[in-house]
């Protein structure tokens, strides 16, 4: 390691330890992913959205909260307002400043829940096979007949509105394409040499799944994860618009968008700064996936 500097200790094509392999395998894939230019500008944007979230009480030029009615609906600009009032007289640019901090609250709870939930699923269908794999491919299937607003809408009716009852329903009907996705690849991994050999060794199926066939899967998963986030962030929204998601006076964005439609012809600002602010978001994470699937999936040759 003296002889050598760090980045060829990480480039080289015969590491010494399991560790090293792992350390290489990562900055080869960062390497990848830096070469994205596309990629990384998804990736700064995201970066920002977070530390927008997690400095808003500093960033924000307003409270979010407090109504000026003698404000309402002033244009760009106006007044101090750099991206004008809603209709009770809120600075827009405060409510989307903290509107960001539920955007990510929604993304990670859904990140944390379906395809850990799918994961599941989908690696038990595939190892077990048999009875299983049918019964469980079949719910999966169900689940997938049905588009995904309309049955988080109907999870969340049945639920009740708010912002956690929302994440549940996104995460219900998120979590069938990850089961898909984990029971073809285990079903590609079982039967290998590898497989088999850790299985004459002793090791029971609860091991083999969790130790040895999670971690093949996990590229793929982050993937189908980061690609998802679009989606993730347009169903939140469109619950939110609907008064299903976060409530008042939460400055959700997709209620941004609820509350600005009735002025969309005169006062285009209140739905449309929002809507913006969706779309780049949404971009940002399909960028970042188109990227990460470049560098992590060994298919696409990404490495």
């Amino acid at each position: 390691m003296s002889d050598m500097t760090l980045r060829q200790w990480l480039l080289t094509d015969e590491p010494t330890s399991r560790r090293h392999a792992r350390l290489s395998s990562l900055y080869k894939g960062w390497l990848t992913l830096r070469s994205n230019s596309m990629a990384m500008v998804g990736l700064a944007i995201l970066v920002g959205l977070v530390l927008t979230a997690v400095f808003a009480s500093i960033i924000a030029p307003h409270d979010p909260f407090v109504q000026d009615l003698s404000s309402r609906l002033l244009p760009i600009g106006a007044e101090g307002h750099l991206l004008g009032t809603d209709s009770l007289g809120r600075d827009i640019l405060s409510r989307l400043i903290y509107g960001a901090r539920i955007t990510l609250y929604i993304v990670a709870l859904v990140a944390l829940i379906a395809p850990v939930a799918g994961l599941l699923v989908g690696t038990v269908a595939g190892y077990a096979g048999g009875w299983a794999d049918v019964i469980l491919m079949r719910i999966t299937d169900i689940f997938l007949a049905f588009p995904r607003l309309v049955l988080a809408l109907a999870f969340v009716a049945a639920l009740g509105a708010g912002i956690e009852n929302a994440v549940l329903a996104i995460s219900l009907t998120a979590w069938p394409p990850y089961a898909r996705m984990a029971r073809a690849e285990t079903l590609t991994i079982r039967s290998t040499d590898y497989i088999n050999a850790i299985r004459l060794q002793g090791a029971g199926p609860l091991r083999i799944i969790t130790r040895h066939i999670w971690p093949l899967c996990v590229s793929s998963l982050i993937v189908r994860v980061t690609l998802d986030m679009a989606g993730i962030i347009l169903a939140a929204a469109g619950l939110g618009f609907l008064g299903l998601g976060a409530q008042p006076p939460s400055p959700e964005w997709g209620a941004m968008i609820s509350e600005g439609r009735r002025f969309i012809l005169d006062h285009w600002w209140v739905a449309t700064v929002p809507g913006l602010a969706i779309f780049t978001v949404s971009l940002a994470f399909n960028l970042l996936g188109d990227g990460l699937r470049d560098a992590l999936d060994p298919k696409d040759g990404g490495q």
